[in-house]
């Protein structure tokens, strides 16, 4: 009884175009970052770059990214690039993979049979009846049996990490659990046991960004969600994210910006509480 209720406190699956989803903000998939709950990615077309596990690696059409909640990652596509994704609360019955994957799809019959499951997921969402959640559960049930039998094909198993992506996705982690704490990048090669510039040269290599690269991005979304999508005071967003003063905020996100904090809630409108529901 107490799973069941669990289970019904949790926001519901969604399912939506990536445009749909970011409301034509890029920065909500361009800068690194991670989310509460787990996502499959379907690129249906263009190409791009793709930040998961540490390193970055081309991603393209046909692609079907899976990124378990709290996963550092950052999605970059050019502006004729397509997909779709669904966004699975933490915590479902839903059977999915722990680790993070990319799957770069060649078989037709797996392209298909991927296709038409968001096809008809889709279709539930624009066209809503009684037990519409019931059947969005199903569909995506099967979005992860179709997931973990890819997942286990011998072409799509994970390639070796090097020492450099292997420190690389160790900092991800750390900056996941650690980025409103205040903390210094090398305050983090200090907890990781390597000097700053070994941490920087080795997330460079893995990722193409330094270390602090990688930290401020996190800080920064995590800025621009709490000013958008909340009414918490300036000042209590920067305690929160730990900024040293509401001033230091506030140079921090004209650096990264171009706008004020308060100028940058108000530029988001109303559209800000419409995206909090869907993410």
């Amino acid at each position: 009884m107490i799973k069941a209720n669990n289970v019904m406190s949790l926001p519901p699956i969604h399912v939506s175009t990536l445009s749909q989803w970011t409301g034509g903000q890029d920065w909500r998939l361009t800068l690194a970052h991670d989310r509460p709950a787990h996502l499959l990615i379907w690129i249906t077309r263009g190409q791009g770059r793709l930040l998961l596990n540490g390193t970055r690696r081309g991603v393209g059409t046909n692609n079907a990214i899976s990124v378990p909640p709290h996963t550092l990652f950052a999605l970059d596509l050019g502006r004729q690039s397509m997909g779709q994704v669904v966004v699975i609360p933490d915590g479902t019955d839903v059977r999915l993979p722990t680790g993070p994957r990319q799957l770069r799809l060649r078989d037709n019959t797996a392209i298909s049979e991927l296709a038409a499951l968001f096809e008809v997921a889709q279709r539930e969402v624009s066209h809503p009846r009684p037990l519409s959640q019931d059947a969005m559960d199903a569909h995506v049930a099967l979005m992860s049996v179709w997931l973990r039998r890819q997942i286990a094909e011998p072409e799509h198993l994970p390639l070796a990490m090097n020492a450099a992506a292997r420190l690389s996705a160790a900092f991800c982690a750390r900056v996941v659990d650690h980025h409103r704490e205040g903390l210094s990048m090398a305050d983090h090669a200090a907890a990781l046991d390597v000097t700053p510039t070994h941490l920087t040269r080795a997330c460079k290599a893995a990722t193409g960004k330094t270390a602090a690269d990688l930290l401020t991005e996190r800080v920064l979304y995590a800025a621009r969600v709490a000013l958008i999508e909340t009414t918490v005071p300036v000042q209590d967003v920067a305690r929160h994210l730990g900024f040293g003063s509401a001033a230091y905020f506030t140079r921090f996100m004209q650096q990264h910006t171009g706008q004020t904090p308060t100028a940058l809630r108000r530029s988001a409108g109303p559209e800000g509480n419409t995206l909090r529901r869907q993410n």
